[in-house]
């Protein structure tokens, strides 16, 4: 199975992604996929779907470091909104960017400060670093600060979505804010109704998401 289309997501103060409306994709997994569908490997197709999904505001779970992650363009206000109401997550909490190489996040994050160069010696990895936020950036993806959280990831399968989609992209664990974050894909499809399409793939090893510092200070906010 290629990838998985949730067209059960309608509520109705939200209503389908432009995605699902603008192709008409209607596939479900039945129960007696869950096994084959578990064992899928991400293949170029199913990273060109999924770049077009990001592209048209839709909704796409990924595996990172330690658990799937939910990510979409974070300069769409509809698709972020769309993300954090499938999480039940308050948007002044900010989200992470995830990025395939530096270059990506510079739109975003001021990685000419001297502060950035900790996070730069440290990419490709496993950390997630607090940096000076661009002056134009959208309120709605850093909750209004002054620094906005950036990784480049080495994970394959989200550093190949990063790349086929040419811009970072918001990642968020995926689950609701009440519920542990998922791990598989069927859990992705429990957990997180509204999802547009699932990128099948290992873990990167972590039993816990990546830390985060605070690169002008040196903090750690996340173990």
């Amino acid at each position: 199975m290629s990838a998985v289309v949730d067209a059960a997501f309608d509520p109705p103060s939200r209503g389908r992604s432009r995605f699902q409306a603008g192709l008409g994709f209607d596939l479900a997994m039945s129960n007696d996929s869950d096994h084959c569908f578990e064992q899928a490997v991400t293949t170029p197709f199913k990273l060109h779907l999924a770049a077009r999904t990001i592209h048209q505001g839709g909704i796409v779970a990924c595996p990172t470091e330690a658990v799937y992650g939910l990510s979409c363009d974070p300069l769409d206000l509809d698709a972020v909104r769309r993300l954090l109401g499938i999480k039940h997550r308050p948007v002044e909490k900010g989200l992470i960017l995830l990025a395939s190489r530096p270059e990506q996040l510079m739109p975003f994050a001021v990685l000419e400060d001297p502060s950035a160069e900790k996070a730069l010696d440290s990419w490709p990895g496993l950390h997630t670093w607090l940096l000076p936020a661009r002056e134009a950036l959208p309120w709605w993806i850093n909750g209004g600060r002054e620094t906005v959280a950036c990784r480049v990831t080495a994970h394959p399968v989200a550093a190949a979505l990063c790349e086929a989609s040419g811009t970072a992209l918001v990642s968020t664990s995926a689950n609701r804010s009440d519920l542990p974050p998922a791990r598989t894909p069927i859990q992705v499809r429990l957990r997180c109704p509204g999802v547009d399409v699932i990128l099948c793939g290992s873990l990167g090893g972590l039993e816990r998401p990546t830390p985060i510092r605070d690169a002008r200070t040196g903090q750690q906010i996340r173990q």
